[in-house]
């Protein structure tokens, strides 16, 4: 794996920079791009999704491991830079990873193919929140997400009932899949250095429940906790009969999973 003098150099060699607006910040620190490869549990062979490989230090690490690898890259210097050096090695898909109406990009899904694969990246921070929950919803075939995020991401993730981080984020994670916090991975271990502590979580897809849409329970989710501030009666109207045991003088956020699904189902 390339330790942080390479990243610097290979950067350099292409007047490249880090670039803040694709929120650049390249984990270096060899012990935890390790701690990410073997969250996963790969088994050789299989197929890794990896987006923003920036310079291919932790691409290079699941080479290693002997699994296949598909990697998205917004940054066509960077892009230009890993397929030179690891182009043989691996299957490039230049652009962003989400498309329109922030479904995964169809370049990707193409080259995933019919087969299922797993997720582990260090991902930028402003696409890991939509791309988690688009893996979760409508891809099936994603058997598992390892990666590296903000910890105020990973806060709202693993959120529990009454909490302030409650929200759609944490509730569609737990609904549609296991979350798992690893640890957390100071600043000093990226370059440049971010503000901000990261963490990294493991997100393992539950089995399907057969009379919970997963779009429209979205949706609903949504629509709901924007208006977190209300109580439920306000929000469904004072004359309707909520579910047993939810009180009306509630606000969403200290309902349990089971409960938000007995009010969509209610719907």
């Amino acid at each position: 794996m390339q330790t942080l003098s390479e990243i610097r150099d290979l950067l350099a060699a292409r007047g490249l920079t880090p670039l803040r607006r694709f929120g650049q910040n390249f984990l270096h620190d060899q012990n935890q791009l390790k701690r990410l490869v073997a969250a996963a549990d790969l088994s050789e062979g299989q197929l890794v999704l990896e987006i923003g490989p920036g310079t291919g230090t932790l691409t290079e690490a699941l080479l290693e491991a002997g699994v296949r690898v598909v990697v998205c890259e917004i940054d066509k210097g960077l892009a230009d830079l890993i397929e030179e050096r690891l182009g043989d090695r691996i299957t490039l898909v230049r652009g962003d990873c989400l498309g329109r109406g922030r479904r995964l990009n169809e370049e990707i899904t193409t080259a995933l193919g019919e087969e299922d694969w797993t997720l582990v990246a260090n991902l930028p921070y402003q696409i890991a929140s939509p791309l988690m929950i688009e893996l979760l919803l409508h891809h099936p075939r994603c058997r598992g997400q390892h990666v590296t995020i903000q910890r105020e991401v990973a806060d709202r993730l693993v959120a529990q009932e009454g909490s302030r981080e409650r929200g759609p984020l944490g509730i569609l994670a737990s609904t549609f899949g296991l979350v798992n916090r690893i640890c957390d991975v100071p600043g000093s271990c990226f370059w440049p250095q971010p503000k901000v502590t990261s963490s990294m979580v493991s997100i393992t897809p539950r089995p399907p429940t057969e009379d919970l849409d997963p779009e429209a329970y979205a949706e609903f989710i949504s629509t709901l906790f924007s208006s977190r501030r209300k109580q439920l009666g306000r929000i469904f109207g004072r004359d309707r009969t909520l579910p047993t045991g939810i009180d009306p003088t509630w606000r969403p956020e200290v309902l349990d999973n089971e409960q938000l699904m007995a009010l969509f189902r209610m719907n």
